[in-house]
């Protein structure tokens, strides 16, 4: 691979690193003041342990052998070691750490779904526990080999052309992580006080600065492959990913106006989160025509979903649901009608819908089952909630000691 190449796998992957920060930001600027804290420390934990743990195994477990392998073992290189020594140590170990940033993004966005209400070592917890049983053998499947990667061959026959399609994580990140987030609300109950406008945000610039980083990294999320096919995609790649966000910001704010006569900046920020979630497994196979609409149908919906939570009765505190699985789910379902050469309007027939369905299906009900099953546990044994009177005082101050704002009040004053 020549150092071109290399120099952009590297760029893209300081790009997705910085998308957690990004969603410390986002979601911190959509908590209560006296939860900002917590909710960043939520993003850096993530951070730091499926950082340590991708390494150590995770990335192991990220590939398999055989089609229907649950996931790799996660001691065939426990540490890397093996492949630091190899001959193509260099692009391997490169590519190790641009999968890694999914990882550890993908795990940081279920936080928003449990905010203000969470212990932190439970959280961390829970995080280590979810990215081993869920995330890693779901990348192994979608991208490592595994069933999903073959399920067209599986159903269709060895000659067909058609397999499921997620460029860069509709399924294993953005739908796996709506579904455990989903999970998480359950167990943990509402917070106190939970209603229509309860929910606030202390600080818009925070959660606009934070839409902007994500933004930012998303080209790397979305074109950072691309350099493991010598950027052979990826002007379409990046122009999609810039179109269907812009649309998703139309469509979210044409749908607030409507709705409640004026558009925010927060809605301004989350329908273009939701756009970019959307164009996450779509961004290599739509045109860029196909791919605006996405963005506003994106927007639109998403705007109406996150209202869900009020009437089903669920307290998503940060729209994890409302953006990220609903988003991802139309996104994935999305390619099936309209995918390049495969969707049902665009030249294919039924088959390429089928099997982004099933995906979709598959990988919700074992991410939702898996995180309800471990919520359950941890809160059942050492506990996941914080108490009333913990929640009432803030999670900054009883959980990490800590204020986001040290206000000093001068005496003479």
């Amino acid at each position: 691979m020549d150092t071109g190449s290399i120099a952009w796998g590297v760029v893209a992957t300081a790009l997705v690193l910085l998308m957690t920060p990004g969603v410390a930001f986002f979601y911190g600027g959509l908590v209560k003041a006296k939860s900002v804290v917590s909710m960043m420390m939520m993003s850096f934990g993530a951070l730091a342990l499926i950082g340590v743990l991708w390494v150590l195994y995770g990335a192991n477990m990220s590939t398999v052998g055989s089609v229907w392998d649950f996931a790799g073992n996660p001691f065939s290189d426990f540490g890397l070691g093996a492949m630091a020594a190899g001959d193509t140590a260099n692009t391997d170990l490169l590519g190790v750490a641009f999968s890694a940033t999914f990882a550890i993004i993908t795990v940081a966005l279920i936080s928003g779904a449990i905010a203000d209400r969470a212990r932190f070592g439970s959280w961390m917890l829970f995080a280590g526990a979810w990215a081993t049983l869920v995330y890693f053998p779901v990348a192994a499947w979608v991208w490592g080999g595994g069933w999903i990667l073959h399920l067209g061959t599986t159903l269709f026959g060895a000659e067909t052309t058609t397999a499921v399609i997620d460029y860069a994580g509709g399924t294993a990140v953005h739908i796996n992580a709506g579904a455990a987030a989903l999970a998480l609300t359950l167990v943990l109950g509402k917070r106190t006080g939970f209603g229509k406008g309860f929910d606030k945000p202390h600080n818009v610039p925070l959660v606009l600065l934070g839409a902007a980083l994500l933004w930012f990294g998303w080209f790397g999320f979305n074109a950072g492959a691309e350099w493991l096919n010598e950027l052979a995609g990826s002007g379409l790649i990046v122009l999609n990913t810039l179109g269907a966000t812009a649309a998703a910001i139309i469509g979210w704010l044409v749908v607030e106006k409507i709705k409640d006569g004026k558009p925010t900046s927060v809605g301004a920020a989350s329908g273009a989160v939701s756009g970019l979630v959307a164009i996450t497994p779509a961004c290599a196979n739509l045109t860029p025509g196909w791919s605006l609409l996405l963005g506003v149908v994106t927007g639109a919906v998403c705007a109406l979903a996150v209202e869900l939570k009020y009437r089903l009765g669920y307290d998503d505190a940060l729209d994890v649901v409302g953006i990220h699985l609903v988003g991802g789910l139309i996104g994935t379902l999305y390619l099936g009608f309209f995918a390049t050469g495969t969707g049902l309007f665009t030249g294919g027939g039924v088959q390429q819908l089928v099997l982004q369905l099933i995906a979709a299906l598959a990988v919700l009900v074992y991410s939702f089952v898996v995180a309800w099953v471990l919520g359950f546990a941890i809160e059942k044994t050492i506990g996941f909630r914080l108490t009333e009177k913990d929640e009432a005082a803030g999670v900054d101050s009883s959980v990490h000691g800590e204020s986001a704002y040290a206000m000093e009040i001068d005496a003479r004053v």
